[in-house]
């Protein structure tokens, strides 16, 4: 699902700040969406698994299994987005977010593979 770029100046998380020694918390927008679309996914994998146990064809479950890599693909982009109008540039308005680009950039990378 695309969204516009109206959208996207709204979908920006909130609450980057660090909360204590464990990591940050962050409130995704679209929350109820996000898991919606993750529970919906899990099921798909969970329908991968029975796939497996029945012997269904190979490419039937490679199908499949691609469906929820591309799924999972959506999800991520949707907070990647959310984060780098949020709290990326959130960072780079404060102090010039030279950390906050540079974790943004690890994580593009880490997608990529």
């Amino acid at each position: 699902m695309a969204l516009s770029r109206n959208e996207h100046a709204v979908d920006v998380c909130e609450n980057c700040a660090p909360l204590d020694d464990d990591g940050r918390r962050v409130e995704q927008p679209r929350k109820k969406a996000l898991t919606n679309r993750v529970r919906r996914i899990e099921g798909q994998v969970g329908g991968v698994l029975n796939m497996i146990e029945n012997d269904r064809y190979c490419v039937d479950i490679l199908t499949q299994i691609s469906a929820i890599k591309s799924a999972l693909d959506g999800v991520s982009i949707q907070i990647l987005s959310s984060h780098a109008n949020g709290c990326v540039r959130r960072a780079v308005q404060e102090d010039g977010g030279e950390d906050a680009i540079d974790e943004l950039l690890q994580v593009v990378r880490r997608m990529m593979r």
